[in-house]
């Protein structure tokens, strides 16, 4: 099976986008797949999230300027089988350094095309910045797929749309002719809300077989498990968090071997 890349996005905050990131590329890492997580959100969440700290000109910035190889930034966890290319507070300047080179939108193809063929890794999952910025648009530029992770709550399908728009100009603009969406996670629900199971009925009926079955629950330890630099799985397994990601991750690893 060729490296895929997968680019995890939403443009709106605070839906679970960076805890998705970690914990998925640690799950499927504990399934035997080979997996680069690249962190590219300013914030850097995803980095401290698997145990690194935010170190200077660790992050992808100067690769992203072809500078240097990529391959240079990768760094190994604590956990078997993940890799990381971190981030840092640098990767804000990337936004007003790439808009000035040329080809601004292909720079993190141009950049990760070595480490794909490289065959070192069986999926690449990239954490996007949330806003639909130069960083971003690189993103999906590179990646294959999108997995995008939806916030059980009202607003829940605004983002969507706009992505769902942007896809559609990349394919026909040439930009990214073969980029797809390769599922939906509804993140943060809540059993005992009413609304929570209707936004989820909501997003089914749009969405179709592109939704997970399984659904991330709003949970404590989750929230907690950053702070110790740990994806769910290390911190708590036998948490519903953990559960719920494991699942989810056979799913997506499913998902991947049909497509080929």
């Amino acid at each position: 099976m060729p490296t895929k890349i997968i680019a995890v996005a939403n443009q709106k905050g605070g839906v679970g986008k960076t805890t998705t990131s970690v914990n998925v590329a640690a799950c499927l890492a504990a399934l035997g797949q080979r997996v680069l997580l690249v962190d590219l959100d300013p914030q850097a969440n995803a980095t401290s999230g698997v145990g690194l700290d935010k170190t200077e000109g660790a992050s992808s910035y100067r690769a992203l300027l072809g500078e240097v190889p990529l391959m240079d930034k990768v760094l190994p966890t604590a956990f078997e089988n993940l890799s990381v290319v971190p981030s840092e507070v640098d990767m804000c300047g990337a936004e007003v350094e790439l808009s000035r080179l040329d080809q601004h939108m292909q720079r993190l193809k141009m950049a990760l095309d070595p480490v794909r063929q490289s065959g070192r890794f069986d999926l690449i999952l990239i954490d996007c910045p949330p806003a639909l910025g130069i960083l971003t648009l690189n993103v999906f530029t590179a990646a294959d797929s999108l997995l995008i992770p939806l916030q059980c709550e009202y607003y829940a399908l605004e983002g969507i749309s706009m992505i769902n728009r942007l896809i559609g100009q990349l394919r026909e603009s040439g930009v990214n002719p073969n980029l797809s969406l390769f599922g939906v996670v509804m993140t943060m629900f809540d059993a005992r809300t009413r609304l929570a199971a209707q936004v989820v009925t909501e997003v089914r009926q749009h969405f179709g077989s592109l939704v997970f079955d399984t659904l991330i629950p709003r949970a404590t330890r989750l929230a907690e498990a950053p702070s110790f630099g740990k994806p769910i799985i290390h911190y708590d397994k036998y948490s519903a968090g953990s559960a719920a990601y494991e699942v989810l991750s056979e799913e997506i690893l499913k998902r991947l071997r049909s497509a080929g």
